[in-house]
């Protein structure tokens, strides 16, 4: 009985600690209210009622020995690689935030499991730990992974009608960067997002050529990559921008089409990667859930091999062969275009 209540106390200084961190990131000021700090001199009526509000995130992120954290990691690769994969991925966190939201999704999963045990009972073995500690490790890589595709694929269904919109802003005597702010104020985010921080350091004093090379950094698309190539031959040689824009928005689109059409023609064959993935799984939990002990007899010993139960490594063995049949099938259908 003092283990069961330990182990509740464990589980609810996680879900506090997870909690703090998740109202630190909510309550925290946006990438464009900071920077707007640094433009204006003057702060606004609404910042001097920010101001006078206590605020969590504010007080986390202006610390010092979180300041000096951020800069070792900044300063290593693996942080500005982080850093960049957050850019990506619009999220306005700092790499020891995300640290954070790691950590405490790789302890606060397995102590919920241990905190749960009572009532499923087969969150109270080994293997469930286990999985709670995989889960927790590879969950913020998704969630950054989603987001970063999703707005990959807003950003490249869109671009087609930006190159003709800024094509035609050419034709119409427009510079180039007026047929910018055009897109910025014509256009939906992702592109208006990343156009808009091509003009802020553009006005900052930074070469146009520069700024475009950013952006395609940060987003990090073929056909944008395509776009700012062009652009750059063209401010190096001359030439005639609007037909070039006018050929390029023509294969993005044709690019598009195709991409579209092979999504459509392998939906079976990805359907069947997720299958081979994820149905064992869910076989087990259901089994494990309806009957508690049917899975017991896999980790007795003995028999045993390499010091460990046989059901063990079995499971293990299975549980490899079956990530290999997904990736093989995800290649299979990744065609590029």
């Amino acid at each position: 009985m003092p283990l069961d209540i330990i182990t509740l106390a464990v589980a609810v200084v996680a879900g506090l600690a997870v909690l703090i961190i998740f109202m630190a990131l909510v309550s925290g000021s946006s990438v464009n209210e900071r920077l707007q700090r640094y433009a204006s001199a003057v702060p606004s009526e609404k910042e001097a009622k920010k101001a006078n509000r206590p605020n969590l995130g504010e007080a986390l992120s202006s610390s010092a020995a979180l300041t000096s954290f951020n800069r070792i990691l900044e300063n290593r690769d693996w942080g500005a690689n982080m850093a960049r994969e957050l850019a990506r991925a619009d999220l306005a966190l700092k790499p020891s935030e995300f640290l954070a939201i790691r950590a405490a999704a790789l302890l606060g999963i397995p102590v919920t499991m241990v905190a749960l045990s009572p009532l499923v009972s087969f969150f109270g073995s080994p293997l469930a730990w286990l999985a709670g500690l995989v889960v927790g490790f590879w969950l913020p890589r998704f969630w950054i992974g989603r987001r970063k595709s999703k707005r990959l694929k807003a950003f490249n269904s869109s671009l087609a009608d930006t190159i003709t919109l800024i094509a035609n802003a050419l034709r119409a005597g427009s510079s180039f960067l007026q047929a910018i702010e055009m897109v910025v104020r014509e256009t939906q985010p992702p592109i208006s997002t990343e156009f808009a921080r091509v003009i802020r350091e553009v006005n900052l004093g930074l070469p146009l050529e520069s700024a475009l090379s950013n952006m395609t950094r940060r987003v990090r698309s073929d056909d944008l990559d395509l776009m700012t190539t062009a652009i750059s031959i063209h401010h190096t040689v001359g030439g005639n921008l609007a037909e070039i824009l006018d050929s390029i928005a023509f294969t993005i689109r044709e690019r598009v089409r195709i991409k579209g059409e092979i999504r459509t023609l392998t939906a079976q064959q990805r359907m069947s990667g997720y299958v081979v993935g994820f149905l064992p799984i869910a076989l087990v939990a259901l089994i494990s859930f309806i009957a508690p002990t049917f899975l017991e007899p896999l980790f007795r010993r003995p028999p045993e091999l390499l010091g460990l139960p046989l059901g063990l490594v079995v499971l293990g063995f299975g549980g490899f062969m079956m990530l290999l049949g997904f990736i093989a099938i995800r290649r299979i259908v990744d065609i590029e275009v």
